[in-house]
């Protein structure tokens, strides 16, 4: 128990240096940027005076140190500033569009993981057959097709083409939850189709390396069944690499999900960041950018929990 708790804190330890880097890099990120944020942000017809008073309101008249500082102490309050055009908090304004963005990634990992676990572990089990090569050649395929590409195809066929979808948007303010859900199905299955291609050559490769060891050639041995040998023994051990796929899989989800959500029209994250780069909105990028930034490590704290659950030789 100590040693786990104490890798725990190693772990938490290492999460916080990694945000305080991000939190570093993004500040300086914003601030070096060519041009003044301010006049970029006000365009060519703002007076010096109403540059003067933005700067003024953003702090970008005072020290770098003394902006550092401020910024830190409001991102410990939560405050991730003020949004130029929105005219409301950052953290309002990706909250109110996180609903689309995470139910997004959420179906679109589930599609992932059930297309690429059975496939994965299927074709390792038949390594050499038809069904194998197929399923190889299927996955190079899905890796180097474009979300956005395949996004648009499905618009073509299955809503334009048939109408079974509808072609983008999320609904109206009283569009009920499964009517939105509708509307998820497509960029769902094209995200979620691309992302399985990665998480299916894991999980082949993983399943490859432990169906030759000695523990399996033993449970097969004494008379286990050929489906307790794969589930129980095979799957069990090869979960680590897969654990990890998965969880970077996640993360990319999210972030590539600025691309699908403007394919399909989508109001989730990743289309107030397009719109916010294109308005030089410079506080909503800096904050979406955190928040990501801070997701991405999350998610990889949670995998090595995970580890520690999944595989009881990582404890010791």
């Amino acid at each position: 128990m100590a040693r786990i708790a104490r890798t725990l804190l190693n772990r938490l330890g290492g999460m916080l240096v990694v945000l305080a880097i991000v939190v570093t890099v993004v500040f300086v990120i914003v601030r070096v940027t060519p041009g003044d944020p301010a006049a970029v942000m006000l365009g060519s017809d703002a007076t010096p005076q109403d540059i003067a008073d933005l700067r003024t309101k953003m702090g970008l008249d005072a020290p770098l140190i003394v902006q550092y500082v401020q910024f830190v102490l409001g991102l410990l309050r939560g405050d991730l500033g003020q949004s130029i055009f929105l005219n409301q908090p950052v953290t309002q304004a990706l909250a109110s569009r996180a609903e689309p963005t995470f139910f997004l990634t959420l179906f679109s990992i589930l599609i992932a993981v059930s297309i690429a676990l059975p496939v994965g572990v299927l074709s390792a089990v038949r390594r050499g057959t038809l069904f194998d090569q197929i399923v190889v050649t299927l996955t190079m395929v899905a890796a180097s097709v474009p979300s956005f590409w395949l996004g648009l195809l499905l618009i073509q066929v299955l809503a334009v083409g048939q109408g079974w979808f509808p072609a983008s948007g999320y609904g109206g303010p009283d569009t009920t939850f499964l009517v939105r859900l509708h509307h998820l199905v497509l960029p769902a299955i094209a995200l979620g189709v691309v992302n399985s291609a990665l998480i299916t050559r894991f999980t082949r490769a993983a399943m490859l390396d432990v169906l030759g060891d000695d523990y399996v050639r033993t449970a097969r041995a004494k008379g286990a069944g050929e489906g307790r040998v794969i589930l129980k023994h095979a799957l069990k051990n090869a979960m680590i690499p897969i654990i990890t796929v998965i969880g970077l899989s996640i993360a990319m989800l999210v972030a590539g999900a600025v691309v699908t959500e403007t394919v399909f029209g989508l109001p989730g994250i990743g289309n107030l960041v397009v719109s916010a780069v294109l308005r030089r909105d410079y506080p909503v990028i800096q904050g979406a950018l955190l928040v990501v930034a801070a997701i991405y490590v999350l998610i990889n704290f949670a995998v090595d929990m995970l580890y520690v659950l999944v595989d009881p030789r990582v404890r010791l």
